[in-house]
């Protein structure tokens, strides 16, 4: 017996996957009506986004930093942008994608979901980063390509473990590795933010931080239920739907504290 077959139940009947299908459907709505409104009741705040190169001072004869302003980032548009990118997901998997949907879950996997997520959740990692006064743009590319690996690591970890006996936790080992490290420099800013004075972060994102950080951490936690087949994470849709109820309740999260601490209208 292999790894997918003792995370995957038995072939389900079509009834099953069509309340998934509609389920998918919904959290889109979920999803999109909210970007929506994040865009429309959005103020004009912006967010600046700097480059950090050297230059040679010539009245010291040595490199020094040399940061330069490269754009200012409407925030209502960006925090919207990964509440649209999961409604796009759902609706791809609720309509045009549904067959390799199913199939796919039958085998006990959804890559989908973890490009899905390797955008949207990486995004907002770097929205975190910016409150906390990570604006630099080598850095933020960083944040983004790390966390996005964890999550193509997910892909990594249900491909994998169709061809195996024994569950093999390397891909999640690593998954969670590459995880914790944006989180780190978030902290470690936020930190430095705290004690530099005057200048501290404000009140909704000391909310924010231990907030996102429980929620991603749960999303590794589901994938741990699910391969130990404790409880009802036995059948592998469970933690499917499971998955989708945490992305949604995550984004919704920190759409809306954003948005109540910084870009409600006046």
């Amino acid at each position: 017996m292999t790894t997918a077959d003792s995370v995957l139940a038995p072939q389900r009947p079509a009834p099953v996957y069509q309340g998934l299908r509609r389920f998918n459907l919904i959290m889109g709505f979920l999803h999109l009506v909210q970007g929506v409104l994040m865009i429309v009741l959005s103020n004009a705040t912006t967010y600046p986004i700097f480059s950090n190169f050297l230059k040679f001072d010539i009245s010291t004869f040595s490199l020094t930093p040399d940061p330069k302003l490269i754009y200012e980032l409407r925030f209502g548009p960006a925090v919207a942008a990964f509440l649209l990118l999961s409604a796009v997901a759902h609706f791809y998997l609720s309509t045009v994608g549904y067959k390799r949907y199913v199939a796919n879950l039958e085998k006990g996997m959804n890559p989908i979901r973890f490009y899905e997520y390797a955008l949207s959740s990486s995004l907002m990692i770097v929205l975190i980063g910016m409150l906390v006064g990570i604006w630099d743009v080598g850095t933020m590319i960083a944040l983004f390509g790390v966390n996005a690996a964890m999550n193509l690591f997910g892909i990594v970890m249900e491909t994998v473990n169709q061809y195996t006996k024994k569950t093999d936790w390397s891909a999640f080992i690593f998954g969670c590795f590459a995880g914790i490290i944006p989180w780190i420099v978030v902290v470690m800013y936020f930190l430095g933010a705290v004690n530099s004075g005057d200048a501290k972060p404000p009140a909704f994102v000391y909310a924010i931080i231990p907030t996102i950080l429980v929620f991603f951490n749960i999303f590794a936690v589901n994938m741990w239920l699910q391969y130990k087949k404790i409880g009802p994470w036995k059948d592998y849709l469970f933690g499917e739907r499971f998955y989708i109820v945490l992305s949604l309740a995550a984004k919704t999260l920190l759409a809306w504290m954003i948005f109540s601490g910084t870009l409600a209208p006046v």
